[in-house]
């Protein structure tokens, strides 16, 4: 049950849940987050999914620089509506790392830890997603674009092919290598100039 090895190459990040700490549940409350758990939570890898682990990622060190990051301390804004595009898929990974969720999430202890209310939708941004310091009210907007790592022209020919049920195994093999090897290179790229970009809201 492995994964491809250039998830564990992808950029990590390790946050700090007080709650988590509280609780026992890691140890001084520091909880590791890798790629392959935005994988494990979508149930795929796709170049959305490496485009929202990306932006978080990025911008939650903008955020805290060599510091860990607060779970559970970070507003979250998007500029689309929940259920626009793949807006949905975005924020599911964004909230795995962030703990903000809308009114889902863990409604606290005695006022502390709730995890509410911290996710939004339909904003005003000069972006895609807001990411925003509860502490400073610090916040960066995060916006994704892959435009300039294509994917294999024969990708989607193959795609259509599988969908169809009329793709050979040797071709759904093929697609799948293709498809795998462009999220490679965008994640392989995250510090690439107009992969991910960040602006500083003061």
């Amino acid at each position: 049950m492995g994964f491809p090895s250039f998830f564990a190459r992808a950029p990590r990040i390790t946050v700090h849940d007080p709650l988590a700490q509280l609780l026992g549940s890691a140890e001084g409350g520091l909880l590791e987050y890798g790629y392959e758990d935005a994988v494990r939570l979508a149930g795929h890898s796709c170049p959305t999914v490496a485009g929202a682990w990306l932006m978080t990622v990025r911008a939650l060190r903008a955020l805290y620089g060599e510091a860990p990051p607060e779970r559970g301390d970070v507003l979250v804004g998007f500029a689309d509506g929940a259920l626009d595009g793949v807006t949905g898929v975005i924020a599911n990974v964004v909230s795995l790392v962030t703990g903000a969720t809308t009114d889902t999430g863990f409604k606290g202890l005695a006022g502390q830890f709730d995890r509410r209310q911290l996710l939004s939708f339909d904003r005003e941004l000069p972006g895609e997603i807001a990411f925003t310091r509860r502490d400073t009210g610090a916040t960066v907007v995060a916006s994704y674009s892959a435009q300039s790592i294509p994917a294999s022209p024969r990708a989607m020919p193959l795609l259509r092919s599988l969908l169809a049920g009329q793709a050979s195994e040797a071709e759904q093999h093929e697609f799948a290598e293709l498809w795998q090897d462009r999220v490679r290179r965008i994640l392989e790229a995250w510090e690439q100039p107009g992969l991910v970009t960040l602006t500083t809201l003061s």
